[in-house]
């Protein structure tokens, strides 16, 4: 099962809100199995198993790194490099947030490409080969371009924290299976510059840069 998670909805419940997988299982009447996680302000794809067999199948590909993921975040800031690899281990810093080190322990890799879209307005369509948590938002803070309406991490205020989780692709028993979701919340989301950014990535897919 596919979904699109909204932005500012919790994976998990809490606070006495049911979060995006117990939402899922309400309006489908059926158990549902993560095999994967989105965090609370980012939107976009979220595949969830609907068998006990199938979850163990799609972990597996996910824990090996067999899944493709693309996400596209977007940054009021001039990045310090316009493409490249982020690559560091990541640990905890303060106020729930992370950081990049130099050490190997919860090594992160995240491959980026980037495009200007207005002045003042960059788009990066991010591929991650690790699975961190706030992985690509610490990998952006480092370039010196935090995501748009990223509090935690220093970005510029907006009506969302512009980071989508936009493709998933992978293979299951021998089917090869290919998902693409532009995003639909956020003002500078719609702009028209960003969609046909979108479209050239899709059609031209960019060559990642190495590691």
């Amino acid at each position: 099962m596919l979904i699109h998670k909204p932005a500012g909805v919790h994976f998990h419940s809490q606070d006495g809100t049911a979060g995006i997988v117990a939402q899922a299982e309400a309006q489908l009447d059926e158990k549902l199995y993560p095999v994967h996680r989105l965090d609370t302000p980012t939107s976009g794809l979220l595949l969830l198993a609907r068998s006990s067999e199938a979850a163990a199948k799609l972990t597996e590909l996910f824990t090996a790194h067999a899944v493709e993921k693309r996400y596209l975040a977007l940054s009021a800031d001039k990045p310090k490099k316009k493409q490249g690899t982020v690559k560091g281990g990541m640990s905890k810093a303060r106020r729930s947030a992370w950081k990049l080190t130099k050490d190997k322990d919860n090594f992160a890799v995240t491959q980026f490409v980037s495009a200007s879209v207005l002045p003042g307005l960059r788009a990066f369509l991010l591929r991650p080969r690790s699975g961190r948590t706030h992985q690509i938002r610490v990998a952006l803070k480092s370039l010196g371009a935090p995501i748009l309406g990223d509090a935690l991490y220093g970005g510029s205020d907006a009506d969302r924290t512009y980071l989508h989780a936009l493709g998933l692709a992978f293979e299951l028993d021998g089917e090869r299976y290919d998902y693409w979701c532009p995003p639909t919340q956020g003002s500078h989301y719609q702009l028209a510059e960003l969609t046909a950014q979108l479209e050239q990535w899709r059609s031209e897919p960019p060559s990642w840069p190495k590691g």
